[in-house]
């Protein structure tokens, strides 16, 4: 967000939100709960979402409409009183472990972005995390290696072929990072349902033509360069990305 200066943006004017897929955690069970506590119940299984309500709650954000966000309590396991407005924007970034999993989530996005990361990485991490939540260190690895490891490598991993983008070393990665952030700054500029009307009407918007001109302009023999009419197009819309 803060790269694409919307993280000072009052939300009622954002034109990127992002909404998590652990916010639609389900509510748990007294017996759950103590299970959760225990660090014995698998948050990485689908069936721990609230996949309903995270459809209806996606459709409508597609429909442009104000929708509520619930808000989840990590360290008691519960869903909070307190609920987030998201209002209409032009680019929703939806991002989970599991956004891939069930077909009708997936097939409401325009754009699938797999972030892969190492699996110490990932590790250290979720320990850092888990350790700012109270937790203690054996709780932590006990349900890494019961829960964690084995439901990444049965339900994440396999969602990995449904990407658009994969996006190897995470956050480490920039160069694809500032890629997926110039993306999102031309859908919110209007560069790509330009060049969408401009490839139609059999002409290159004028920007987009000069920007393909100068790429390759340095290449006497005419390769190499960059091929602007394989730029990859994406309208600007709520609908989930």
């Amino acid at each position: 967000m803060e790269l694409l200066g919307q993280n000072k943006v009052d939300h009622h004017q954002r034109k990127v939100t992002i909404v998590s897929q652990d916010s639609f955690y389900r509510v748990l069970t007294p017996e759950q709960k103590a299970k959760a506590l225990k660090g014995q119940y698998n948050f990485d299984h689908p069936d721990a979402f609230d996949t309903e309500l995270m459809c209806q709650t996606l459709k409508d954000i597609i429909e442009a409409k104000v929708v509520e966000i619930p808000t989840y309590d990590f360290i008691t396991h519960s869903r909070l009183q307190e609920k987030i407005c998201v209002y209409p924007a032009d680019v929703v970034l939806f991002e989970g472990i599991l956004v891939f999993y069930t077909q009708e989530v997936r097939d409401m996005f325009h754009m699938k972005l797999f972030v892969d990361t190492d699996s110490d990485v990932r590790l250290s991490r979720r320990v850092l995390r888990d350790m700012r939540r109270g937790r203690d260190l054996e709780q932590i690895l006990t349900q890494y290696t019961t829960f964690v490891k084995p439901a990444f490598e049965e339900f994440c991993l396999p969602t990995k072929k449904y990407a658009d983008v994969i996006i190897p070393r995470g956050v480490d990665n920039m160069v694809a990072i500032n890629l997926i952030v110039q993306h999102i700054q031309d859908i919110l500029s209007g560069d790509i349902c330009k060049w969408q009307r401009g490839t139609a009407n059999g002409h290159l918007p004028e920007r987009i033509l000069k920007r393909g001109v100068d790429e390759t302009s340095n290449n006497p023999d005419g390769g190499g360069g960059s091929n602007p009419t394989k730029r990859p197009l994406l309208e600007p819309s709520t609908r989930p990305h």
